[in-house]
């Protein structure tokens, strides 16, 4: 028997999700969305491991050697460090059995909404054509309500606050934090990765708005 024969998590899924980590990585890298080595993404392997960036990668040179394996209990199953919001990854997996991608991203705009506005704890995204972009979502007529975390190093605890918080309903296709970044996750990583852009874009056009009314 071969050692990968023995391992709880297919070596090819692994590898094909590297690759697909990878080059979903250079995308976001050339939008300017994940400057040097912030932001993390993964994919599911499994019911019990996912794929997952290495921790300190500069996004903009992401390789298929810069994904490792983890449980769903935050703990290595492959060579390497896990980037240190591994356990908002895991916690999005266990939450929903359906996710099959988690991109995390530190854009300008997102940054700019939640620090300029400390005050405001939802992100209401509201008539705009483009919430069609998000699953489940038919129509222009809808709203999605983005709720904002503060920031914090305690990444166990703000893991408890967003499980909480889509336990109560009030989380459906992304959370912001503030200072720091976008959560999303999808069904694919090619749906997940849609509704990225869709969130950045709605990002640039609220701030232009909230400019224009000043």
């Amino acid at each position: 028997m071969t050692m990968s024969s023995t391992r709880p998590w297919s070596p090819a899924s692994f590898r094909e999700a590297a690759r697909e980590i990878a080059a979903i990585g250079q995308r976001i890298y050339s939008n300017g969305w994940s400057p040097a080595t912030s932001s993390n993404y993964s994919m599911r392997l499994n019911a019990d491991y996912c794929a997952v960036t290495v921790s300190g990668r500069d996004k903009g040179q992401l390789t298929e050697t810069d994904v490792m394996v983890v449980d769903m209990a935050n703990q290595p199953a492959s060579a390497g460090k896990p980037s240190a919001e591994t356990g908002l990854h895991t916690q999005l997996y266990r939450r929903l059995p359906a996710a099959q991608a988690v991109l995390h991203t530190h854009s300008p705009v997102s940054t700019v909404l939640t620090m300029h506005y400390p005050r405001e704890n939802i992100l209401r995204l509201e008539g705009y054509e483009l919430l069609k972009a998000f699953s489940g979502i038919t129509t222009h007529e809808s709203r999605l309500d983005i709720p904002v975390f503060d920031n914090t190093q305690d990444i166990d605890a703000l893991a408890g606050d967003v499980d909480q918080a889509m336990a109560d309903g009030r989380i459906t296709h992304a959370y912001l934090i503030r200072g720091h970044g976008v959560y999303t996750w999808a069904e694919s990583m090619a749906a997940c990765y849609r509704q990225l852009e869709a969130l950045e874009f709605l990002f640039a056009v609220e701030v232009q708005r909230r400019q224009l009314r000043n």
